[in-house]
Protein backbone atom coordinates (compact mmCIF):
# COMPACT_ATOMS: atom_id res chain seq x y z
CA UNK A 1 0.00 0.00 0.00
CA UNK A 2 1.33 3.60 -0.86
CA UNK A 3 1.80 5.66 2.25
CA UNK A 4 0.76 8.72 0.41
CA UNK A 5 -2.68 9.62 0.82
CA UNK A 6 -3.69 11.44 -2.44
CA UNK A 7 -6.34 10.80 -5.26
CA UNK A 8 -5.75 7.85 -7.57
CA UNK A 9 -3.78 5.62 -5.13
CA UNK A 10 -4.52 2.81 -2.80
CA UNK A 11 -6.83 4.05 0.52
CA UNK A 12 -5.65 4.19 4.19
CA UNK A 13 -8.64 2.68 5.96
CA UNK A 14 -9.46 3.33 9.28
CA UNK A 15 -13.19 2.52 9.25
CA UNK A 16 -12.99 -0.83 10.76
CA UNK A 17 -10.47 -3.84 11.30
CA UNK A 18 -13.21 -6.10 9.68
CA UNK A 19 -11.64 -4.17 6.40
CA UNK A 20 -8.34 -6.61 7.15
CA UNK A 21 -7.32 -8.85 3.71
CA UNK A 22 -6.63 -11.92 4.26
CA UNK A 23 -2.87 -12.75 4.29
CA UNK A 24 -1.28 -14.65 1.86
CA UNK A 25 -0.75 -17.92 3.80
CA UNK A 26 -4.50 -17.15 4.55
CA UNK A 27 -5.32 -17.50 0.76
CA UNK A 28 -2.71 -20.23 0.31
CA UNK A 29 -4.43 -22.62 2.73
CA UNK A 30 -8.04 -21.57 1.28
CA UNK A 31 -6.97 -22.44 -2.23
CA UNK A 32 -5.46 -26.05 -0.44
CA UNK A 33 -8.29 -25.98 2.03
CA UNK A 34 -9.14 -30.23 2.52
CA UNK A 35 -13.49 -29.33 2.15
CA UNK A 36 -16.69 -31.75 2.85
CA UNK A 37 -19.79 -30.90 3.21
CA UNK A 38 -20.79 -28.87 6.71
CA UNK A 39 -24.34 -29.33 6.61
CA UNK A 40 -23.61 -32.96 7.09
CA UNK A 41 -20.98 -32.26 9.50
CA UNK A 42 -17.98 -33.53 7.40
CA UNK A 43 -15.86 -30.96 6.60
CA UNK A 44 -12.72 -31.36 8.03
CA UNK A 45 -11.34 -28.42 7.76
CA UNK A 46 -14.24 -26.97 9.55
CA UNK A 47 -13.83 -29.61 12.23
CA UNK A 48 -10.46 -28.63 12.73
CA UNK A 49 -11.53 -24.97 13.37
CA UNK A 50 -14.28 -25.48 15.78
CA UNK A 51 -12.13 -27.87 17.73
CA UNK A 52 -9.16 -25.60 18.10
CA UNK A 53 -11.69 -22.85 19.15
CA UNK A 54 -13.27 -25.19 21.46
CA UNK A 55 -9.65 -25.55 22.84
CA UNK A 56 -8.88 -22.10 22.87
CA UNK A 57 -11.19 -20.51 24.67
CA UNK A 58 -12.04 -23.83 27.48
CA UNK A 59 -15.18 -24.49 26.16
CA UNK A 60 -17.55 -27.77 25.54
CA UNK A 61 -17.63 -27.03 21.68
CA UNK A 62 -17.62 -24.59 18.98
CA UNK A 63 -19.73 -23.92 16.01
CA UNK A 64 -17.98 -21.52 13.06
CA UNK A 65 -20.97 -19.33 11.54
CA UNK A 66 -21.31 -17.11 7.96
CA UNK A 67 -21.02 -13.63 10.47
CA UNK A 68 -20.72 -12.25 13.96
CA UNK A 69 -24.37 -10.78 13.43
CA UNK A 70 -25.23 -14.82 13.40
CA UNK A 71 -23.20 -15.90 15.76
CA UNK A 72 -25.10 -13.60 18.64
CA UNK A 73 -28.55 -14.18 17.44
CA UNK A 74 -28.26 -18.07 16.84
CA UNK A 75 -26.26 -17.66 20.99
CA UNK A 76 -29.14 -15.76 22.06
CA UNK A 77 -31.86 -17.65 20.25
CA UNK A 78 -30.38 -20.82 21.72
CA UNK A 79 -30.46 -19.14 25.99
CA UNK A 80 -33.73 -17.77 25.14
CA UNK A 81 -37.89 -19.00 24.14
CA UNK A 82 -40.41 -16.77 22.56
CA UNK A 83 -41.72 -13.79 25.33
CA UNK A 84 -38.28 -14.05 27.44
CA UNK A 85 -35.77 -11.10 27.74
CA UNK A 86 -32.56 -10.31 27.90
CA UNK A 87 -30.42 -7.53 29.02
CA UNK A 88 -28.07 -5.65 27.58
CA UNK A 89 -25.64 -2.76 27.12
CA UNK A 90 -27.91 0.42 25.41
CA UNK A 91 -25.63 0.64 22.59
CA UNK A 92 -24.37 -3.14 22.45
CA UNK A 93 -23.87 -4.30 19.31
CA UNK A 94 -26.22 -7.31 19.79
CA UNK A 95 -29.06 -4.36 20.70
CA UNK A 96 -27.61 -1.83 18.16
CA UNK A 97 -25.79 -3.20 15.42
CA UNK A 98 -27.57 -5.91 14.34
CA UNK A 99 -30.84 -5.25 12.70
CA UNK A 100 -33.07 -6.25 16.07
CA UNK A 101 -32.59 -9.88 15.27
CA UNK A 102 -33.69 -11.02 18.86
CA UNK A 103 -36.92 -9.12 18.67
CA UNK A 104 -37.59 -10.23 14.55
CA UNK A 105 -36.50 -13.81 14.51
CA UNK A 106 -37.15 -14.97 18.11
CA UNK A 107 -39.58 -12.22 20.11
CA UNK A 108 -37.15 -11.86 22.80
CA UNK A 109 -37.35 -8.49 24.49
CA UNK A 110 -34.25 -6.26 25.06
CA UNK A 111 -33.68 -4.43 28.13
CA UNK A 112 -31.55 -2.01 27.62
CA UNK A 113 -28.52 -0.57 30.22
CA UNK A 114 -26.83 2.53 29.92
CA UNK A 115 -23.04 1.31 30.19
CA UNK A 116 -20.68 2.50 32.61
CA UNK A 117 -17.60 4.22 31.80
CA UNK A 118 -15.42 1.22 31.87
CA UNK A 119 -17.74 -0.68 29.22
CA UNK A 120 -19.27 -2.67 31.88
CA UNK A 121 -23.11 -2.72 33.10
CA UNK A 122 -23.72 -1.66 36.88
CA UNK A 123 -24.96 -5.13 38.25
CA UNK A 124 -26.76 -3.66 40.62
CA UNK A 125 -28.73 -1.91 38.21
CA UNK A 126 -28.50 -5.36 36.33
CA UNK A 127 -29.93 -6.81 39.28
CA UNK A 128 -32.74 -4.66 39.96
CA UNK A 129 -33.96 -4.71 36.60
CA UNK A 130 -34.18 -8.52 36.39
CA UNK A 131 -37.84 -9.31 36.63
CA UNK A 132 -40.23 -11.09 38.81
CA UNK A 133 -41.77 -14.78 38.27
CA UNK A 134 -45.15 -13.05 36.86
CA UNK A 135 -47.23 -13.00 34.23
CA UNK A 136 -47.16 -9.64 34.04
CA UNK A 137 -43.68 -9.52 32.47
CA UNK A 138 -41.37 -10.60 30.21
CA UNK A 139 -39.10 -13.81 31.99
CA UNK A 140 -35.20 -12.41 32.34
CA UNK A 141 -33.00 -15.33 31.10
CA UNK A 142 -30.10 -13.81 29.68
CA UNK A 143 -26.88 -11.22 30.75
CA UNK A 144 -25.35 -10.25 27.56
CA UNK A 145 -22.08 -8.10 28.37
CA UNK A 146 -19.88 -7.25 25.56
CA UNK A 147 -15.82 -7.15 25.76
CA UNK A 148 -14.06 -5.45 24.06
CA UNK A 149 -16.45 -2.23 24.25
CA UNK A 150 -16.10 0.48 21.95
CA UNK A 151 -12.42 -0.72 22.31
CA UNK A 152 -12.24 -0.56 26.35
CA UNK A 153 -11.42 -3.51 28.01
CA UNK A 154 -13.59 -4.95 31.04
CA UNK A 155 -12.15 -5.62 34.17
CA UNK A 156 -11.25 -9.10 34.77
CA UNK A 157 -12.58 -9.66 38.21
CA UNK A 158 -15.79 -7.98 36.47
CA UNK A 159 -16.68 -11.14 34.73
CA UNK A 160 -16.11 -13.32 38.24
CA UNK A 161 -19.08 -11.10 39.55
CA UNK A 162 -21.40 -11.16 36.30
CA UNK A 163 -21.40 -15.26 36.87
CA UNK A 164 -22.34 -15.02 40.22
CA UNK A 165 -25.15 -12.80 39.41
CA UNK A 166 -26.08 -14.95 36.83
CA UNK A 167 -26.22 -18.27 39.03
CA UNK A 168 -28.16 -16.45 41.51
CA UNK A 169 -31.02 -15.60 39.44
CA UNK A 170 -30.90 -18.38 36.99
CA UNK A 171 -29.74 -16.24 34.11
CA UNK A 172 -27.52 -17.58 31.21
CA UNK A 173 -24.41 -15.35 30.56
CA UNK A 174 -23.99 -14.85 26.65
CA UNK A 175 -20.20 -12.79 25.83
CA UNK A 176 -19.87 -10.98 22.37
CA UNK A 177 -16.05 -11.19 22.45
CA UNK A 178 -15.64 -10.09 18.48
CA UNK A 179 -12.58 -8.73 20.09
CA UNK A 180 -12.50 -10.74 23.02
CA UNK A 181 -8.38 -11.70 22.28
CA UNK A 182 -7.77 -7.80 21.93
CA UNK A 183 -8.99 -7.75 25.64
CA UNK A 184 -6.94 -10.70 26.71
CA UNK A 185 -3.84 -9.63 24.99
CA UNK A 186 -3.74 -5.84 26.47
CA UNK A 187 -4.80 -7.37 30.36
CA UNK A 188 -2.05 -10.11 29.04
CA UNK A 189 -3.75 -13.49 30.35
CA UNK A 190 -5.15 -16.27 28.53
CA UNK A 191 -8.30 -15.92 26.82
CA UNK A 192 -9.52 -19.03 28.96
CA UNK A 193 -9.50 -16.34 31.79
CA UNK A 194 -12.29 -14.45 30.41
CA UNK A 195 -14.26 -17.03 28.57
CA UNK A 196 -14.45 -19.33 31.29
CA UNK A 197 -16.83 -17.50 33.03
CA UNK A 198 -19.74 -17.76 29.84
CA UNK A 199 -22.09 -19.82 29.03
CA UNK A 200 -21.36 -18.61 25.49
CA UNK A 201 -19.12 -16.92 23.91
CA UNK A 202 -18.91 -15.31 20.59
CA UNK A 203 -15.85 -15.01 18.46
CA UNK A 204 -15.15 -12.73 15.56
CA UNK A 205 -12.26 -14.02 13.15
CA UNK A 206 -13.07 -11.45 10.20
CA UNK A 207 -11.92 -8.51 12.20
CA UNK A 208 -8.26 -7.84 13.65
CA UNK A 209 -7.59 -11.67 13.12
CA UNK A 210 -7.92 -10.66 8.89
CA UNK A 211 -9.98 -13.80 7.97
CA UNK A 212 -12.60 -12.99 4.98
CA UNK A 213 -15.60 -14.49 6.81
CA UNK A 214 -16.59 -16.02 10.08
CA UNK A 215 -16.75 -16.01 13.62
CA UNK A 216 -16.91 -18.85 15.86
CA UNK A 217 -19.57 -19.13 18.69
CA UNK A 218 -17.93 -21.07 21.79
CA UNK A 219 -20.25 -22.57 24.34
CA UNK A 220 -21.46 -25.14 26.25
CA UNK A 221 -22.36 -28.54 23.68
CA UNK A 222 -26.41 -27.91 24.37
CA UNK A 223 -25.81 -24.46 23.25
CA UNK A 224 -23.72 -25.19 20.34
CA UNK A 225 -25.82 -28.33 19.25
CA UNK A 226 -29.33 -25.68 19.40
CA UNK A 227 -27.48 -23.32 17.44
CA UNK A 228 -26.89 -25.24 14.42
CA UNK A 229 -30.26 -25.88 14.62
CA UNK A 230 -31.10 -21.95 14.41
CA UNK A 231 -27.99 -21.75 12.15
CA UNK A 232 -29.64 -23.82 9.47
CA UNK A 233 -33.31 -22.06 9.91
CA UNK A 234 -31.32 -18.98 9.44
CA UNK A 235 -29.78 -19.72 5.91
CA UNK A 236 -26.16 -20.09 7.09
CA UNK A 237 -25.53 -23.70 6.76
CA UNK A 238 -22.69 -23.96 4.06
CA UNK A 239 -21.51 -26.59 2.19
CA UNK A 240 -17.82 -26.65 1.60
CA UNK A 241 -17.42 -23.86 4.22
CA UNK A 242 -13.55 -25.76 4.75
CA UNK A 243 -12.03 -23.14 2.43
CA UNK A 244 -13.38 -20.21 4.63
CA UNK A 245 -12.79 -21.97 7.85
CA UNK A 246 -8.81 -22.44 6.94
CA UNK A 247 -8.39 -18.71 7.06
CA UNK A 248 -9.95 -18.61 10.77
CA UNK A 249 -7.29 -21.15 11.50
CA UNK A 250 -4.97 -18.95 10.85
CA UNK A 251 -6.41 -16.55 12.33
CA UNK A 252 -6.56 -18.10 15.60
CA UNK A 253 -2.56 -19.22 15.05
CA UNK A 254 -0.70 -16.77 13.36
CA UNK A 255 -2.49 -13.66 14.13
CA UNK A 256 -3.37 -13.62 17.46
CA UNK A 257 -0.12 -12.39 18.15
CA UNK A 258 -0.05 -9.04 15.96
CA UNK A 259 -2.55 -7.68 17.66
CA UNK A 260 -0.59 -5.92 20.35
CA UNK A 261 0.86 -3.97 17.96
CA UNK A 262 -2.14 -2.74 16.54
CA UNK A 263 -3.01 -1.55 20.34
CA UNK A 264 0.99 0.14 19.97
CA UNK A 265 -0.71 1.92 16.94
CA UNK A 266 -3.70 3.02 18.34
CA UNK A 267 -1.60 4.67 20.87
CA UNK A 268 1.10 6.51 18.60
CA UNK A 269 -1.90 7.47 16.41
CA UNK A 270 -4.10 9.01 19.17
CA UNK A 271 -0.43 11.08 20.55
CA UNK A 272 0.24 12.17 16.75
CA UNK A 273 -3.74 13.56 16.57
CA UNK A 274 -3.75 15.51 20.17
CA UNK A 275 -3.44 18.63 19.70
CA UNK A 276 -4.28 18.82 16.06
CA UNK A 277 -6.64 21.89 15.66
CA UNK A 278 -10.50 21.25 15.30
CA UNK A 279 -10.05 17.60 16.93
CA UNK A 280 -10.38 16.63 20.33
CA UNK A 281 -8.69 13.25 20.91
CA UNK A 282 -9.96 10.81 23.73
CA UNK A 283 -6.39 9.83 24.37
CA UNK A 284 -7.14 8.67 27.73
CA UNK A 285 -9.18 5.77 26.52
CA UNK A 286 -7.44 4.33 23.51
CA UNK A 287 -7.13 0.52 25.21
CA UNK A 288 -6.38 -1.26 22.43
CA UNK A 289 -7.39 -0.45 18.86
CA UNK A 290 -9.72 2.16 18.48
CA UNK A 291 -9.07 5.91 18.99
CA UNK A 292 -12.34 8.11 19.32
CA UNK A 293 -12.18 11.66 18.16
CA UNK A 294 -14.64 14.54 18.62
CA UNK A 295 -14.82 16.87 15.53
CA UNK A 296 -14.77 20.56 16.85
CA UNK A 297 -14.49 22.45 13.78
CA UNK A 298 -16.98 22.38 11.19
CA UNK A 299 -19.13 18.84 10.92
CA UNK A 300 -17.94 15.31 10.72
CA UNK A 301 -20.12 14.61 7.49
CA UNK A 302 -17.73 17.22 5.44
CA UNK A 303 -14.58 16.26 7.31
CA UNK A 304 -14.77 12.84 6.21
CA UNK A 305 -15.65 13.82 2.92
CA UNK A 306 -12.38 15.77 2.70
CA UNK A 307 -10.34 12.66 4.06
CA UNK A 308 -11.92 10.46 1.66
CA UNK A 309 -10.40 12.77 -0.66
CA UNK A 310 -7.13 12.74 0.52
CA UNK A 311 -7.66 8.86 0.64
CA UNK A 312 -8.32 8.32 4.24
CA UNK A 313 -10.99 6.29 5.19
CA UNK A 314 -12.78 7.25 8.63
CA UNK A 315 -15.90 6.31 10.15
CA UNK A 316 -17.97 8.05 12.63
CA UNK A 317 -21.58 8.93 14.26
CA UNK A 318 -22.81 12.54 15.38
CA UNK A 319 -19.67 14.64 16.01
CA UNK A 320 -17.33 12.17 16.52
CA UNK A 321 -14.93 10.16 14.41
CA UNK A 322 -13.86 6.66 15.27
CA UNK A 323 -10.47 5.56 14.20
CA UNK A 324 -9.75 1.68 14.65
CA UNK A 325 -6.18 0.37 13.87
CA UNK A 326 -5.78 -2.79 12.38
CA UNK A 327 -2.93 -5.12 10.48
CA UNK A 328 -2.98 -3.92 7.48
CA UNK A 329 -2.36 -0.46 9.01
CA UNK A 330 1.49 0.37 9.51
CA UNK A 331 3.09 2.30 12.06
CA UNK A 332 4.29 4.52 8.95
CA UNK A 333 0.87 4.98 7.70
CA UNK A 334 0.41 7.90 11.03
CA UNK A 335 2.72 10.96 9.89
CA UNK A 336 0.45 10.91 6.44
CA UNK A 337 -2.66 10.48 8.67
CA UNK A 338 -2.04 13.41 10.73
CA UNK A 339 -0.99 15.60 7.84
CA UNK A 340 -3.66 14.93 5.63
CA UNK A 341 -6.49 15.68 9.28
CA UNK A 342 -4.32 19.17 9.46
CA UNK A 343 -5.38 19.89 5.81
CA UNK A 344 -9.04 18.61 5.77
CA UNK A 345 -9.52 20.90 9.11
CA UNK A 346 -7.81 23.79 7.63
CA UNK A 347 -9.87 23.58 4.89
CA UNK A 348 -13.45 23.55 7.36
Amino acid sequence: MNTQPTKGRELIDLRSDTVTRPTPAMRKAMAEAEVGDDVYGDDPTVIRLQALAADMLGTEAALFLPSGTQSNLCALLSHCQRGDEYIVGQHAHTYMYEGGGAAVFGSIQPQPLDFMPDGSLDLDQVAACIKPDDPHYAKTRLLCIENTQAGKVLPLDYFGKARALADKHALGLHLDGARIFNASVKLGVPVTDISRHFDSVSVCLSKGLCAPVGSVLCATKDIVDSARRWRKMLGGGMRQAGVLAAAGILSLTEQVQHLETDHDNAERLADALTGVPGLDVDKENVQTNMVFARVTSGSRQALMKRMADEGILVSGSRDKLRLVTHFDFKQEFIEPVVAAFSRALEAA
